[in-house]
């Protein structure tokens, strides 16, 4: 795919995880939690009323897309969020954003025109 004359660096396979990943809102409640500040798994499973076990499933599919790490410190996980993913998703969508952009513009002039 191109990008302003740039091959986009994101393999598809990568982007089927984030987009997976993204996909259930328990995760994306996740995220947002932890785009405050690091947390632990207990931490994150306490607002949402969830289960350790459940919470460290859906950490783990974070982990898997490369939109969380985390580290155990004695016996505790503690997770942050790792907001390169992201920038991955914004630059495969900047592709559709720009090609969207261009045919509202031609829309755009034409209407203007039409109204003359």
């Amino acid at each position: 795919m191109q990008n302003n004359g740039k091959r986009c660096m994101t393999s598809p396979d990568k982007l089927d995880l984030i987009f997976k990943a993204l996909s259930d809102q328990t995760r994306r409640a996740l995220l947002k939690r932890l785009s405050d500040k690091p947390a632990s798994i207990s931490e994150l499973a306490l607002p949402l009323a969830m289960s350790l076990p459940a919470a460290s499933k859906h950490i783990k599919v974070l982990e898997r897309a490369n939109l969380v790490s985390c580290q155990k410190l004695g016996r505790v996980h503690y997770c942050k969020i790792k907001p390169k993913a992201l920038s991955d998703i914004d630059r495969w969508l900047g592709f559709y954003r720009s090609f969207w952009e261009d045919k509202l513009d031609h829309l755009e002039a034409f209407v203007s025109e039409e109204k003359k």
